[in-house]
């Protein structure tokens, strides 16, 4: 069995989600010889207020720049 971990900023729908999982199915299956049906993939989504870029959350950089002139 082989299981991929996918560690994502939430929100993605459902059928982004679904599509990601088989395309990473796939070519994992193809460049490891494995078969799909035993590959697992399991996505762990973070919200923007758990998620920091340097010294900022996604979250404080989104009200940041929604606040600049002009955006």
């Amino acid at each position: 069995m082989l299981v991929l971990k996918v560690t994502m900023v939430e929100g993605r729908t459902p059928e982004q989600k679904a599509e990601l999982i088989r395309r990473l199915a796939e070519a994992a299956g193809r460049h490891l010889g494995f078969p799909v049906e035993e590959i697992r993939t399991v996505i762990y989504e973070v919200g923007r207020d758990e998620w920091g870029i340097g010294t900022m959350t996604m979250a404080e950089r989104d009200r940041a720049a929604s606040s600049q002139p002009g955006v």
